[in-house]
């Protein structure tokens, strides 16, 4: 099969045959957004001024988890918004963990929003840096942004935004403030306009970076439209058997797969 890529600027890049799986019907969507974010962020509150009425709740298949789905349009383009569960990390140490991780790993949402609060920027980095090695289609949400006034805290969005290499745009959406530039970046972010460079956190030990490099290289011949080698190598030289099981099982050549076709049929 040949296909170019260079034409394919404006493609999803979601993985449409894993999100059946995961029970996203993208029928008469273009895109599909994860929201990301620790709990009481005020996730919800941006999910639901996104989606408005547009929403409907379910289980994520296999789980007892609750599932939040909603709809927006933006520039003449319809988007899936997925509320993935509140969570601190993505190490899969809990049910939660696993179904954010699995989405976004699996899934490949063409946008991942993170939402993180404005008084407590630190803290919430550990998630981003982490989805950050998973996805490069990310935009953070620095939410609570009247929280921060009012306890005097300020934040450089756009130095942090250009130390993370994505948008990140300071919000208050239980007022409304900061949507508009969010489902501008969220569009640019989808269909390609915007390029994100994101912030990758490099080990000081050669060892182990070489340790990296040579896993990553190995999964990247093996696997070359994986958008994410080196986090996959980071998690098998952690022995994360959900990564291990999919290498063995195929679910990561399924990626490859299903996006050569997605390509073909966009041609």
């Amino acid at each position: 099969m040949n296909f170019n890529t260079d034409n394919c600027a404006n493609c999803p890049a979601h993985n449409l045959s894993n999100l059946k799986k995961l029970g996203i019907d993208m029928s008469n969507y273009d895109f599909v957004v994860a929201l990301a974010g620790n709990p009481n962020t005020g996730k919800s509150t941006v999910f639901n001024y996104l989606t408005g009425l547009k929403q409907h709740t379910g289980n994520w298949p296999g789980k007892t988890v609750t599932r939040a789905e909603g709809g927006f349009e933006y520039n003449g383009k319809k988007f899936k918004l997925v509320d993935l569960p509140g969570t601190y990390s993505l190490l899969s140490t809990s049910v939660d963990e696993e179904v954010a991780r699995d989405f976004i790993l699996f899934g490949q949402p063409d946008v991942t929003v993170i939402v993180i609060d404005a008084t407590r920027v630190e803290r919430n980095l550990n998630l981003v840096l982490q989805i950050l090695e998973i996805t490069d289609r990310v935009v953070v949400c620095l939410n609570l942004m009247d929280e921060a006034r009012r306890n005097r805290i300020e934040v450089d969005a756009r130095s942090l935004s250009k130390k993370l290499g994505v948008p990140v745009v300071p919000a208050a959406a239980r007022q409304g403030e900061g949507m508009d530039e969010l489902l501008k970046y969220v569009y640019e972010v989808a269909t390609g306009a915007f390029i994100c460079k994101p912030y990758r956190i490099k080990s000081k030990s050669k060892e182990l970076n070489d340790a990296i490099d040579k896993l990553s290289n190995g999964i990247q011949a093996e696997f070359p439209d994986l958008p994410n080698t080196r986090w996959v190598a980071l998690r098998l030289l952690e022995g994360d058997q959900t990564i291990i099981d999919a290498i063995r099982n195929g679910e990561l050549g399924n990626l490859q797969q299903q996006k050569i076709l997605q390509l073909d049929e966009s041609n």
